[in-house]
């Protein structure tokens, strides 16, 4: 399997959205894991940090189109999807498309929406298809959604629920910048935004070659081993009521074959299941009541089963 495309597409994406986002590579290529594996991702943080502009640069690079919904708790799933309405003129039903219908989708403050409204991104998610009134429509490819929650501010707030938390491919954080790179942040937003001049460097034939495509990556029965045995630790862990799913198995392998495959290998090794584990498994997680108050406790668990199992050794 010849990987230089997949490591020229994560070059390209990389170098074209830090002419907007400073920093934040490591972030920037597990959201581009997800991008290949047509998973969603939530990011979990603070207003304030660039999760639209991040969203808006990805999307730019990616020559998709882009909508962003600022999820309130007045919002309906048929704001999301669209509605049927009656034309006047052509005395006919015609359907107006709601944000759903783009490539990339922002739900932002996504737990400010009641769950009903929640609910209504399940199927598009899952499914990439919508149903108004009866009727099916698929969505447009590539479909990718980045929902954001803000992980202070709780009054007015709808929690996410276990299934819809499970249909995000991986939770991140962006954190804030260094001091240095917040400078560079002074420097480069003070006269103009890069975004408004940012083009597109991707084309649809990459999009398709790399998500097609990163399935070939080997994974031999010693790293699937190191994935079950992993996620076996997160339902037999003390501290955890359920444990991380038969899809966050599949997701952990998927998310570890896209990672090789963007740093040039065509073969899982270890270290991509551990860099994956975190993002892919905390947040699936369904700790026991009373079992800690801080917001990094499940990532602590994922951390501290990666430093108890057995890692296994890379054949020569």
């Amino acid at each position: 399997m010849d990987t230089k495309k997949f490591e020229e597409f994560r070059d390209k994406v990389q170098e074209n959205v830090g002419k907007v986002i400073v920093g934040k590579k490591d972030r920037i290529d597990k959201i581009i894991v997800a991008f290949i594996c047509s998973g969603h991702v939530l990011l979990d943080d603070v207003p304030g940090l660039g999760k639209t502009k991040l969203a808006k640069s990805l999307s730019k690079s990616l020559n998709c189109s882009f909508k962003r919904i600022q999820f309130t708790p007045d919002l309906l799933p048929s704001d999301l999807t669209g509605i049927y309405y009656y034309n006047q003129k052509t005395l006919e039903f015609e359907f107006k498309e709601g944000p759903l219908l783009s490539q990339f989708v922002l739900a932002d403050e996504i737990n400010r929406a009641t769950p009903r409204t929640q609910s209504a991104l399940l199927e598009c998610m899952e499914e990439r298809q919508i149903t108004v009134e009866g009727n099916t429509i698929k969505l447009k490819r590539p479909f990718f959604v980045i929902a954001t929650q803000n992980p202070i501010e709780q009054f007015g707030t709808f929690p996410l629920p276990e299934a819809q938390l499970d249909r995000f491919f991986i939770k991140l954080s962006m954190g804030y910048p260094e001091y240095a790179e917040e400078k560079n942040i002074l420097d480069r937003f003070m006269q103009k935004d890069p975004l408004e001049e940012l083009e597109a460097v991707i084309s649809m034939e990459d999009i398709e070659f790399v998500q097609n495509n990163y399935v070939d990556v080997e994974v031999n029965n010693s790293i699937k081993g190191y994935i079950l045995d992993m996620v076996k630790a997160t339902r037999n862990h003390g501290s955890v009521e359920l444990g991380a799913s038969p899809r966050a198995s599949l997701n952990l392998m998927k998310g570890s074959q896209a990672l090789a495959a963007i740093k040039g290998r065509d073969y899982v090794i270890p270290e991509d299941i551990k860099e994956m584990a975190v993002p892919i498994l905390s947040h699936r997680l369904i700790l026991k009541t009373g079992v800690g108050t801080f917001e990094n406790k499940n990532e602590e668990i994922i951390e501290e089963i990666l430093n108890t199992i057995n890692t296994p050794l890379e054949k020569i």
